[in-house]
């Protein structure tokens, strides 16, 4: 099984953001190390606690520290932006860094209304354009003529005959029958919507139309992971998601991670989560945890899992993935991905 990292450039309680951006360079280094195949980054506007704001700066810092491991955006809003300007920005990234960039897309809008308002600032064009919006970008990426006619005659540049791994993000779905539809690998957030992924990609799968650059499905799952040493560490450390989580549904501003004690002092003894993603939370010891994701492996089919994992402490966070590293055995060179 191939395994993968999402990182959302957390801000941890106490740190600081330039230690949240540092923090993301310095896992992105060990994840190639460990034998990870690639590495995402999020985007998220106007938040305290997430502050991956520009995945495509962030890919171009974390591709220049690492080798050989796969880089790219887990994803970049579609919605917000001209899919020329994403479309060039990802030509110049593969130029620098060939072979190496993945550009993962999402119609979801990564912010609050009026962010998004602030983020288009007058333009028009709304999501019932998403569609259109990802098929022009896709053509671009892989310098050919747009889906669009009017215009036919715009080229990109840098132009080069190796374009980037196009991936269409989504947690519903729609997006699984776009992505089906374009012929494009989908990535799954399972971490959004567990209980809805077998069946989203079952259908990605029976309605996929092969294309020249993907002629089969390729499936993605985003999952959220605590691996520790201990269960009992890794349900601590699950009590401050919890926290982080029921602050941001109650339309409080959540804030940096928790830390365990504000996590124990604030949600008390006892507690036990109301949302139905903490049924189908993957958390425990190493080999617990392998065998959650073997089992959710096998009943979605997805080919590759893009691990998320979000901690108190970095050291907590970067053990979870060489615990993970250890347990399903990742090499360095099956990081490699030609």
């Amino acid at each position: 099984m191939r395994l993968g990292i999402l990182d959302q450039s957390p801000l941890r309680s106490g740190a600081t953001p330039e230690q949240a951006l540092a923090e993301s360079v310095m896992l992105a280094t060990e994840a190639e190390r460990l034998g990870y195949c690639r590495y995402w980054v999020a985007e998220h506007h106007n938040s305290s606690g997430l502050m991956g704001a520009a995945p495509e700066i962030l890919i171009t810092r974390i591709a220049g520290a690492t080798e050989h491991i796969r880089v790219g955006s887990g994803g970049v809003m579609l919605m917000h932006y001209s899919p020329y300007k994403v479309a060039e920005t990802f030509r110049v990234l593969e130029t620098l860094f060939p072979g190496r960039i993945d550009l993962g897309v999402g119609r979801a809008p990564g912010s609050d209304g009026l962010t998004a308002a602030a983020l288009a600032y007058g333009n028009q064009v709304g999501m019932e354009y998403f569609a259109v919006k990802v098929a022009d970008m896709m053509r671009w990426v892989r310098c050919e003529a747009p889906h669009t006619e009017a215009l036919a005659r715009v080229r990109v540049s840098p132009a080069g005959d190796h374009h980037p791994e196009i991936w269409l993000l989504g947690s519903t779905d729609q997006s699984a029958q776009l992505a089906a539809h374009l012929g494009l690998a989908f990535s799954f957030a399972h971490f959004i919507a567990p209980e809805e992924a077998a069946a989203v990609i079952r259908m990605y799968r029976q309605r996929f139309e092969p294309a020249a650059a993907q002629p089969v499905p390729r499936v993605s799952l985003g999952v959220f992971v605590l691996c520790a040493d201990t269960e009992a560490e890794a349900r601590d450390l699950a009590l401050c998601r919890d926290l982080w989580r029921r602050r941001m549904q109650s339309g409080r501003e959540p804030g940096p991670w928790p830390s365990i004690a504000e996590a124990r002092a604030e949600l008390g003894e006892g507690f036990v989560s109301s949302d139905p993603r903490s049924r189908h939370q993957i958390l425990g010891t190493p080999e617990q945890v392998r065998e959650q994701l073997e089992k959710l492996a096998a009943e979605t089919g997805a080919e590759e899992l893009s691990i998320v994992t979000i901690t108190p402490e970095f050291e907590q966070r970067l053990r979870s993935y060489e615990l993970l590293a250890e347990v399903f055995a990742l090499q360095p060179e099956s990081a490699v991905s030609r």
